[in-house]
């Protein structure tokens, strides 16, 4: 499954959400809430090996069990507006709390670097900056040009602890009022996502060049079995990963350069296909494909209102419990999961994937961010909200006295600059891990 750690940042004078960090899995295939629908299998014919005319490959394959390349324009694109869009409902969040209690606001900002476009209206500078995957809420607070004196009761930081805590959690709700609305809209005009697994694990795309193409693996195929072991279940466990597909991503990886025999199905036969995978740096092997569960999706559409809300508070009750269980993965089990927490690259990469596969993949890879967003922004670390919060709560116990400036700014600054570091070894990491960068080195 998909756990996006997405941290916002709420200094005295400004609420920042910074970009995102995801572990995937090093396999590559959809996970429980992300769907992608398969034909039923046809009845079993004949074994032989495949001959004659090929299908076209798929140029724009995730392969190597890596992150997908960035071939798909319009689908990276699709990816990136999911990102901005959360991010920006979790700003408007913050500026809402604000604005409704007449708090003083400065900017809001979509993006982060050079402004592109800005106006002003109510003493608020709204502008459009170039890098798309953030945003932030500005407040006058500390700002030595502002001529707001710094005594004036509607400055954010003269304001009773209620209404703080009301600005800073607002995000949050924004967030989770937000994925609810998703899952409710997907429910009510397409229907909700029911599963129907089939024996094997499906073969959407197959990288050129790579191993699987070389010996005869096509878009389309379904695996039935690997090494003489039949691939029976291809549902997908309680931690959201498919057993059918991680026993085949298991077998790959443990035979470098060693043959692997495949039983597939494709056109309604049969063939068995030796593939010899490629040796990845670290040593394991890998074959060029991508796979995902071999089911086949049914939309199941409510039967009046209250079912539609039935329907929509299972599922958001379902992706919840399933993101606070990767979180709780995460950390319990840090020095495994450590190397598979990736950031804003590796998800546009994995959206983008999703979107080219299935529109409602994507609504559920938006609500799974929202979700996700709204959970690590809660919790109490320097530069996320749940920092700002917990600074309040000592407030609260210290009888309203604020810690000294300094030690606040310090710890905030601290934990900034810490997200900063991480989010950019991330983002050069995840770049390099792109396929068609791999292929340049």
């Amino acid at each position: 499954m998909l756990t996006l750690f997405t941290p916002s940042s709420s200094h005295s004078s400004t609420i920042k959400s910074h970009l995102p960090r995801l572990p995937i899995p090093s396999t590559s295939y959809p996970s429980q809430n992300l769907t992608f629908p398969s034909k039923k299998l046809s009845p079993h014919q004949k074994i032989k090996h495949p001959s004659g005319n090929k299908k076209k490959l798929i140029t724009s394959a995730l392969a190597d069990f890596g992150f997908g390349g960035f071939e798909s324009a319009q689908s990276v694109l699709e990816a990136v507006s999911v990102l901005t869009a959360i991010i920006v409902v979790h700003e408007s969040g913050h500026f809402l709390a604000a604005y409704l209690q007449g708090i003083h606001v400065s900017k809001f900002a979509v993006g982060f670097g050079p402004i592109l476009a800005k106006f002003n209206a109510n003493n608020v500078e709204y502008s459009l900056r170039a890098f798309p995957l953030g945003g932030f809420v500005g407040f006058p607070d500390n700002d030595p040009d502002s001529d707001i004196p710094v005594d004036d009761k509607n400055l954010l930081k003269n304001r009773p602890i209620l209404d703080r805590v009301v600005v800073i959690s607002a995000g949050v709700i924004a967030n989770i009022v937000f994925a609810y609305v998703i899952i409710f809209a997907q429910i009510v005009f397409v229907g909700m996502p029911v599963q129907e697994a089939f024996p094997g694990v499906a073969v959407p795309e197959v990288r050129p060049f790579s191993a699987a193409a070389r010996d005869g693996l096509q878009p389309g195929d379904v695996i039935l079995s690997v090494d003489n072991v039949e691939l029976l279940n291809s549902g997908v466990s309680n931690s959201g990963l498919s057993n059918s597909v991680s026993r085949v991503v298991d077998v790959i990886k443990k035979k470098p350069k060693s043959s692997v025999l495949f039983k597939v199905v494709r056109g309604g036969e049969d063939f068995l296909i030796r593939v010899t995978p490629d040796q990845n740096v670290d040593g394991s092997g890998r074959i060029g494909v991508q796979l995902a569960p071999n089911v086949k999706v049914l939309k199941e559409k409510p039967r009046d209102v209250l079912e539609a809300f039935s329907f929509t508070g299972r599922e958001f009750w379902g992706l919840t419990g399933n993101v606070l269980d990767s979180l709780k993965q995460t950390f319990v089990n840090f020095s495994q999961t450590a190397s598979k927490v990736s950031g804003p690259v590796a998800i546009i990469a994995v959206g983008a994937e999703v979107a080219k596969s299935n529109v409602d993949g994507l609504y559920q890879f938006a609500v799974i961010l929202n979700i996700n967003l709204a959970v690590i922004n809660l919790l109490p670390l320097p530069a996320l909200d749940g920092g700002s919060l917990a600074l309040i709560v000592v407030e609260a116990i210290r009888g309203g006295r604020k810690l000294p400036m300094e030690v606040e700014q310090g710890i905030m600054s601290s934990g900034i600059t810490l997200v900063f570091v991480l989010g950019l070894f991330l983002i050069i990491r995840d770049t390099l891990n792109l396929d068609f960068i791999k292929d340049l080195l």
